[in-house]
């Protein structure tokens, strides 16, 4: 059985430190765009350099939130900013957007790129599909059941991540198209 790898959503530096202070194995954090974390605070390229070289200080892989649906005039600024995190010594990237995921596998192959929560693979059939397009791990939907995520795990050779608290969508994980509508921005 491999390792398991506690992961935590920080939302500042405060909470970056409290979670490695506190065992986390890597950390998770939004940038000012492009991050389904839209209510936390969030990091700038300055405050996202600040974190990576605190957590690989600690050895704690730090993972980039670009999980939300990219609109056209949007794109060319995601790619940036993954591209600039890339450079910094991001230890991967978190996607909800196919077409965002297919641009930086192509730009960036050395780069671990996770299918977020947000594409709602919830079953063995979607993690094998996420698997095939080459994504390195799977967040699967947090509606998952216990028995599913075992036959998953059994049945495929991805990284599996499951959330073990949270759950503020009032709606199904991943299910963001109204927030989209409402807001004008994937949350």
């Amino acid at each position: 059985m491999n390792k398991i790898e506690l992961l935590s959503p920080v939302g500042d530096f405060e909470c970056l430190q409290a979670s490695i202070q506190n065992g986390a194995d890597a950390i998770y954090l939004g940038a000012s765009n492009f991050s389904a974390r839209a209510s936390a605070k969030n990091f700038d390229l300055e405050g996202i350099e600040e974190a990576i070289c605190y957590a690989h200080l600690r050895g704690v892989k730090v993972h980039l939130a670009l999980n939300t649906l990219i609109k056209n005039n949007e794109l060319e600024d995601a790619i940036f900013l993954a591209k600039e995190c890339y450079k910094l010594g991001i230890d991967a990237i978190i996607v909800q957007d196919y077409g965002l995921y297919s641009i930086l596998s192509k730009n960036f192959p050395d780069l671990p790129i996770h299918a977020s929560t947000q594409m709602s693979i919830h079953n063995l059939e979607g993690a094998k599909q996420i698997e095939n397009l080459g994504f390195s791990r799977v967040v699967l939907a947090r509606e998952t059941s216990l028995s599913e995520l075992e036959f998953i795990k059994n049945n495929t050779n991805i990284e599996l991540e499951v959330f073990i608290h949270g759950a503020l969508c009032i709606s199904y994980s991943g299910q963001c198209l109204l927030s989209s509508i409402i807001g004008g921005r994937s949350r």
